[in-house]
């Protein structure tokens, strides 16, 4: 989980990350995803508040929490539920095997 979070926060503040995100935002969410490719600083340091305070069992069965779990966790660290959904969507897609 850390190191997942850590490859999502290489291109944090990336010029050409926010022009793609900018040229793919309307109302249904259409760049939510690039979230993971380029996110803000803001949205690194409320991922890093939520992973920082995950136990250890919900840190190595990330790709298994619930949506009840991951809205838990977000309000615990007092962040987007939203985003952190989205990141843990994006682990799960990306790192765990099926």
């Amino acid at each position: 989980m850390c190191q997942f979070l850590e490859k999502v926060a290489q291109k944090t503040d990336d010029s050409f990350g926010k022009q793609f995100r900018t040229l793919f935002a309307d109302n249904k969410g259409s760049a939510e995803l690039a979230m993971l490719a380029s996110p803000t600083s803001n949205e690194i340091g409320q991922l890093r508040k939520a992973v920082a305070i995950m136990t250890e069992s919900e840190l190595k069965n990330a790709d298994s929490l619930t949506d009840e779990q991951v809205k838990k966790i977000a309000q615990d660290a007092g962040i987007d539920s939203a985003l952190f959904a989205i990141f843990i969507n994006g682990y799960a897609l990306n790192c765990k095997p099926r």
